[in-house]
């Protein structure tokens, strides 16, 4: 099989696995794009950012190109770009083969320096944010009704690492850079009552948590279990509390409880033994898991009561799970997995953080600090995102 084969066999797979349940600081923008701050004139636009070269996942900095702001574009200088775990996976080929040099990040934060001839949603100078995808075919009934991510024609395209033709690179090229150009309807605007450096994370773990937490629709003093408490586990833990639960959190750090008590919830149980968490067996109306790697599931569903929900949404090496089947039979649980959230309801949870005071813990770091930061996300040392300050870039 050719790569290019792998790679598209790469992307038919997570598109059918969604369908079936889951600056360069540049003079400005006239002097670059012409008098009306419209779409580029003539060729692509300069951009550093840090890649990676090869599967090892060590990032280094590199020099390419964007495209040209086309008609429906916009041009975004990136001021933040924070850490998922899932750039780490992606590097390192865990989801499948890679075409490198590959920028990861897809938790984006900026300033629009530039609109397209036909783009009315923003203006230069508007705060603006990139999340997990910048196209889909914006025709069949999943992209008209706001969830691009299961586009039904197989043209969801995300951030990083898909064929793109319209990228110098032929592939997406995400945030850990200077700048980036998308489709204006894959952007969201950012209201100013939120730092760029805090709404940067709503844009990937802020909305994998949130779609899946509105959708389980639970009542204000409903228990609700969080498993795993790192960049997505931690805006569970919060969302949910904002939302009036009785929030559980498990996780397998015991330095993490008193950070996660001060984020709101009720109890922190330390998975350190699953002994510990029998006497929570049946308790949970619903959990949400973020654990992105290989783990015993079973312990986790017993603790939702028959007829409850466990929805996951960690993705772990080969996006496979081992499950009992008889086990999760007999638990009665309803078992299902998410994958992040359509456009509307990303632009919804930017408000919603925003308005509600729910902010990520975050760590600033230098774009030269990128990879001891991917070692330490691994480790589970992070706190609970990385930020990088795309000036040092």
């Amino acid at each position: 099989m050719s790569h290019q084969d792998k790679k598209h066999t790469r992307r038919d797979f997570i598109q059918q696995v969604a369908v079936a349940g889951a600056g360069l600081t540049f003079a400005g923008p006239v002097n670059l794009f012409g008098g009306t701050g419209g779409a580029a004139a003539g060729g692509n636009i300069p951009s550093r950012g840090y890649a990676a070269m090869d599967a090892s996942g060590i990032l280094k900095p590199w020099d390419f190109e964007r495209r040209p702001v086309g008609d429906h574009d916009i041009l975004i200088d990136v001021k933040y770009a924070s850490i998922c775990h899932s750039d780490i996976h992606q590097m390192k080929g865990d989801w499948g083969p890679q075409q490198y040099p590959q920028v990861p990040g897809h938790e984006i934060a900026g300033i629009v320096a530039a609109v397209g001839s036909k783009v009315t949603k923003f203006k230069v100078g508007d705060r603006a944010g990139v999340g997990c995808m910048v196209d889909s075919c914006m025709k069949c009934d999943s992209c008209r009704h706001g969830e691009e991510q299961f586009c039904e024609n197989g043209q969801t395209v995300f951030t990083y690492g898909y064929p793109m033709k319209s990228s110098p690179t032929g592939i997406s090229q995400g945030g850990y850079s200077t700048n980036i150009v998308v489709r204006d309807h894959f952007a969201v605007h950012i209201p100013d009552h939120i730092s760029l450096q805090e709404a940067a994370p709503l844009l990937c773990a802020g909305i994998t948590t949130y779609s899946p937490l509105m959708r389980a629709d639970f009542k204000i003093g409903d228990k609700v279990a969080v498993a795993g408490i790192g960049g997505l586990g931690h805006m569970a833990v919060k969302l949910a509390v904002s939302k009036g639960a009785e929030v559980y959190a498990f996780t397998t750090s015991p330095d993490k409880v008193d950070d996660i008590l001060s984020f709101g919830a009720r109890e922190v149980i330390v998975v350190d033994d699953f002994k510990k968490m029998a006497p929570y067996k049946g308790m949970m109306d619903y959990m949400i898991c973020t654990i992105p790697v290989q783990f015993n599931v079973a312990p986790y569903v017993s603790v939702v009561k028959p007829g409850g929900t466990f929805t996951m949404v960690g993705m772990p090496d080969g996006f496979e799970l081992s499950l009992n089947n008889l086990a999760l039979a007999a638990s009665r649980v309803n078992f299902n997995a998410s994958l992040i959230g359509g456009m509307p309801e990303t632009q919804e949870v930017v408000h919603y953080c925003a308005d509600n005071n729910v902010r990520p813990r975050i760590q600033i770091i230098r774009a030269e600090e990128v990879n001891d930061a991917w070692a330490k996300v691994v480790n589970k040392e992070a706190r609970y995102r990385y930020v990088i300050d795309a000036a040092t870039i």
